[in-house]
């Protein structure tokens, strides 16, 4: 969204976790999630450019190709 309002074009987004932990009780259900074949990525679409960041309502953006696979079940861990 940044790009589109200043201009620029986009990029990469990278991502970082700080203190990412595993439950033991997720263990079984984490396992079959890195089993599973990955799905193409969807492509978010911004259908109008504004001046300003807060001008932008949830119209202006379109998900196109989501396809997501079936949720897996965990319990809460606690």
């Amino acid at each position: 969204m940044i790009a589109n309002v200043t201009g620029l074009k986009p990029g990469d987004f990278v991502h970082s976790l700080g203190d990412a932990h595993v439950y033991s009780n997720h263990v079984d259900a984490l396992r079959k999630q890195i089993q599973r074949e990955p799905r193409k990525f969807p492509v978010l679409r911004i259908k109008r450019s504004v001046e300003c960041l807060e001008n932008f309502v949830v119209e202006d953006f379109v998900v196109e190709g989501y396809d997501p696979l079936p949720k897996i079940e965990m319990q809460m861990a606690v």
